[in-house]
């Protein structure tokens, strides 16, 4: 397919290889197929979930439950896959023209009055006054949070549920923040059911990072400016749709109470 001179990696091992060096690597989490817990930390070894006892790994008929063999070759009964969003967010700042337009909206934003960027947003400028100490940083990042779930594989009538958690930089400037380039996949969860409000034990590796980065800071090398600092993040927006916002915050928006905003005052009509 290329020809001899290409200097592309030939094989998905040897581009997986750069990759990595370069800070892009990823995470494959085992999963409980009940949405229980996430094999990590403190589950790292167990064969088995505690909670609804079903084995981490498939199990064909005949073969006896969590032996050796099955540990050594078998495949696991769920797979999330994350990308940790702290190395990449260092890669981005090691460029000067990527930490450049980082600060866009501090340094380069025309103020007219006129609402053409999230920094216009009176929500920015109540941020800006609670927390003065991240707001006074301009290289501090604020993040959109999208998913929704999705079936890659409708057309086949194959039942499928695939839900990416997808990062949106709003530092920086309009025509570059809703680009595919700077859209970061942080995570994609795998199965043949949505997690629905379960979600949750998926996204808390997401949420340990995004903790990590508000409460503490990681120190940058921001290559414009040429000096490290502590860079700080925060979840600024969530975009989906309403089934969606319930998986993710646990509102039932259905009944009653159905909108988060009317609540008690919801009219059926």
């Amino acid at each position: 397919m290329l020809p001899q001179s290409n200097t592309l990696p030939d094989r998905m091992y040897k581009a997986k290889k750069i990759l990595c060096l370069m800070g892009m690597e990823y995470e494959k989490i085992h999963a409980c197929p009940n949405y229980c817990i996430l094999y990590r930390k403190e589950f790292a070894e167990l064969r088995s979930c505690p909670k609804c006892g079903l084995s981490r790994y498939k199990i064909k008929d005949g073969d006896k439950e969590n032996t050796d063999e099955i540990i050594k070759h078998g495949s696991p009964s769920k797979v999330v896959w994350y990308l940790p969003i702290i190395p990449r967010f260092k890669c981005m700042f090691t460029s000067p023209t990527d930490a450049k337009n980082l600060r866009w909206h501090a340094d380069e934003r025309k103020c007219d009055g006129l609402v053409c960027h999230p920094r216009d947003s009176v929500q920015w400028t109540n941020i800006d006054k609670q927390f003065p100490t991240f707001g006074n940083e301009s290289r501090n990042l604020r993040l959109g949070l999208a998913s929704d779930g999705m079936n890659p594989y409708g057309n086949l009538s194959t039942n499928h549920s695939s839900w990416p958690i997808l990062l949106v930089i709003y530092n920086l400037p309009p025509s570059l923040c809703m680009k595919r380039k700077y859209m970061m996949l942080s995570m994609m969860i795998f199965g043949p059911r949505q997690p629905g409000n379960d979600i949750d034990v998926y996204l808390s590796p997401l949420i340990e990072d995004l903790k990590l980065l508000w409460d503490d800071g990681v120190e940058v090398f921001d290559g414009f400016a040429n000096e490290s600092f502590q860079m700080h993040v925060m979840l600024f927006f969530i975009i989906n749709d309403f089934p969606a916002y319930e998986n993710l915050s646990s509102y039932s928006v259905k009944g009653h109470r159905a909108c988060s905003i009317c609540e008690e005052n919801t009219s059926y009509k």
